[in-house]
Order: structure tokens, then sequence, then C-alpha cells
């Protein structure tokens, strides 16, 4: 009977969240939804992010748009060191963009507490942070970046999203600070799996990141 009455709420939480959300809105995020996790580069990236930005300005009661917006900020940030050596960092480039992601992240999680999908960026905004000048950062934004996502396990262990994000770090982390591919390829094949189970609220929440944990794990096979 508890089961059915969690169930029950559970439900109707999820029903009246997308209820109360404009339809204009939820058109507008239904659109970018491929793009989220298909544009492939900074500029690409920046005028998504531009787009949820406005999503967001315009209906300021809904964290998702704000979420977005900040996802593709910091993932444009990280593609811009992608490529180079990753020890050499670009610090005033990076940083802006860094700060822009948090700032509206930070109105996402003010919008959703306790929310594992918030955790995660965290911890991408650290290691663009982090990126930004790795020799001086690492001691800082390494243990904030951990931090945020052994926040996200505790709220969701099931989001396949946190598994890419420890994988990534094995996978460009060099062996002698403790990086390693095999351990990196577990934990792609960890995430795979649990993007096979992984079902989001609605059509708009998140469910990004099997494309990239695809690729990174064909790299080490």
């Amino acid at each position: 009977m508890k089961k059915i009455s969690l169930l029950t709420i559970m439900v109707l939480t999820v029903y009246q969240s997308f209820a109360q959300m404009p339809d204009k809105l939820l058109k507008a995020i239904e659109g970018k939804m491929v793009s989220v996790d298909t544009t492939s580069s900074v500029d690409g990236l920046i005028d998504l992010a531009n787009s949820f930005e406005r999503m967001a300005e315009a209906e300021k009661s809904q964290w998702l748009p704000f979420y977005y917006a900040a996802y593709c900020k910091v993932t444009a940030g990280l593609m811009m060191n992608s490529g180079g050596d990753i020890m050499s960092g670009n610090a005033a480039k990076t940083d802006p963009i860094a700060d822009q992601a948090d700032n509206l992240l930070s109105k996402a999680e003010a919008l959703s507490k306790d929310n594992s999908e918030i955790f995660i960026l965290k911890k991408m905004i650290a290691t663009l942070r982090l990126m930004g000048d790795p020799m001086n950062r690492f001691m800082t934004y390494g243990p904030l970046g951990e931090e945020a996502l052994q926040t996200a396990i505790k709220l969701n262990p099931e989001n396949p999203r946190i598994y890419l994000l420890q994988g990534q770090d094995k996978f460009f982390t060099p062996e002698q600070f403790g990086g390693s591919k095999s351990e990196a390829k577990t934990l792609f094949e960890t995430a795979i799996k649990k993007f096979g189970t992984f079902r989001p609220e609605t059509s708009i929440h998140p469910e990004w990141g099997l494309p990239a944990t695809r690729y990174f794990y064909s790299q080490i096979q």
C-alpha cells in the first residue's frame, strides 16, 4: 500500500511540474533536445546556450532552461581545451565561460534543490576552472569537483552521467596523477549499462551523454 502511495505521489509531482510549464516553453525545449546531445562545435554550443538563456529569462520559474544554458556553456568551454595539451590551460579564455555557466546553474539550483543533474554540472564547471590553469588549480578544483560528484551519487546513484564524468577523469588524467585507461573503460561500461535502464522524468529532462560515453569507450578498446 505504501509503495502504491509513493508511486502515486511521484507521478502526480511529475505531472504537476509538467502542467505548470507553459506549452510554448515546453515545445521550445523539446525542439532543442536533439541538439543538446549532437552539437559538436563551440560556436554551435554557445548559440544553443543563448537560445536556452532567452527561454529561461522569458519564464524564470522553470529550472530546465537555466540548466541547459549552463550545460551548453560549460561544454563549449571544455571543448575549447580539447585536442591540445590539457596541462597548458587558457584561463583568460575559459574562466569567463565558467563564470557564465556558474551563474546560470545557480539560478537552476534555486528552482530545483537536491538534484543530481545540478551537481553533475557543478563537477563539469569545476573541471573547466581546473583546466584553465591545471598546475595551480588542481588542489582546489579537483576536490570541489569530486565533492560535487559524490553528492550527485548520493542523490541518484543510477544517473549514468556520473559514471561518464568519472570515466573521463580517469581517461584524461596522466597515470602519475591517478589516471587509468582500464579504470576508465570499466566506468564507461557502467555508464552504458545505466543509460540502458535510465528513464528521464519527462521528454525534456536531461538524457544527454550516451554518444560521448560510446565514443570514449571505443577509444580504449
